[in-house]
């Protein structure tokens, strides 16, 4: 979760909503409130048309019907959810699978609010469903197939982070020049905030109103992953949100990812590809990625950072 900076100058207009199941953030700058006030109606619009489309919460939604079809057909959907989903895939062969839309397969049988996991032999089952390469992508006919009974997929790794650079581009569109948008750990600027970087700050995974760094951003996106989010405990062990597709087990490695580069939709995907890699190999990967860096606190509270992202360019706390 990223802790935002305030504006307080009488050009910014803003609004709070919770959309997609977290807290939606946008302020915009503009010399019409009235142009600033349609933009802001706009981009929530937006949020919650992808929300409607992309929620496997919402009995209705496409990603819904997709699981309902799972091991029986393939169901029709819009170009829109195929071309994301047709992302995921290429992220997880980039991440050689540790990010996988069908970790849903075993995560739909946790409950964090109340402290349940799955039994032993119900999670050893639900692995056997997670598996990328079984959904087939029909893009000339927008049709999504998943190909085991009891596959599941969740776009709840790449969706907000895809929700808010489209809101971007659509501020864009409208004219707005400097403006930021944000759904929980994910956040995209437009431009600058009155001729100076945006500064985002991080939050600090075991100390609530503590962040670990504050980044400077200009036209970019940042996203944080972090066990913190949706969690519970048991007999010592953390059991959350950010699964390790190969286990069905929470991923435990690190405790907190943060991810900048251009793209939202990426930098969300990438911030939980990370933390399931572990600072190791996660590093590594960003560091191939031109114009992305990232920052990782590991399990014993350690910062490690990308080879363009050092201590110097973002200011600790």
């Amino acid at each position: 979760m990223l802790l935002l900076p305030a504006v307080a100058q009488a050009q910014w207009h803003r609004a709070d909503a919770t959309i997609m199941g977290t807290a939606i953030h946008v302020e915009v700058w503009h010399d019409d409130a009235e142009v600033a006030q349609h933009a802001i109606a706009a981009v929530l619009t937006e949020m919650r048309r992808i929300d409607r489309q992309m929620s496997p919460y919402k009995p209705d939604s496409e990603v819904s019907r997709i699981n309902r079809s799972a091991g029986v057909e393939s169901v029709p959907v819009s170009a829109e959810l195929v071309g994301l989903i047709r992302k995921a895939e290429r992220i997880s062969i980039l991440t050689e699978g540790a990010f996988d839309i069908t970790f849903a397969s075993a995560g739909h049988l946790y409950n964090y609010r109340e402290g349940r996991r799955p039994a032993g032999s119900d999670l050893e089952a639900a692995v056997a469903a997670i598996d990328y390469r079984q959904v087939t992508i029909d893009e000339q006919h927008s049709r999504i197939t998943l190909n085991k009974s009891g596959m599941r997929v969740d776009l709840g790794g790449i969706a907000k982070g895809y929700a808010v650079e489209r809101c971007a581009a659509l501020l864009r569109a409208r004219g707005i020049e400097h403006a930021l948008i944000s759904a929980g750990g994910d956040t995209r600027v437009v431009g600058n905030r009155e001729g100076r970087p945006w500064v985002v700050g991080v939050r600090h995974p075991r100390q609530d109103r503590n962040l670990i760094t504050r980044i400077p951003l200009e036209d970019e996106a940042i996203s944080t992953s972090g066990d913190y989010e949706r969690f519970f405990e048991e007999q010592g062990t953390r059991y959350h949100h950010i699964l390790n597709p190969a286990t069905g087990d929470s991923a435990r490695e690190v405790i907190s990812v943060t991810v900048v580069g251009p793209d939202a939709t990426s930098t969300d995907a990438l911030s939980t590809s990370v933390f399931v890699m572990g600072a190791e190999r996660g590093l590594a990967l960003v560091n191939r990625l031109p114009g992305y860096e990232a920052l990782v606190m590991d399990r014993a509270g350690k910062l490690r950072y990308s080879a363009g992202l050092q201590p110097s360019q973002a200011s600790s706390q």
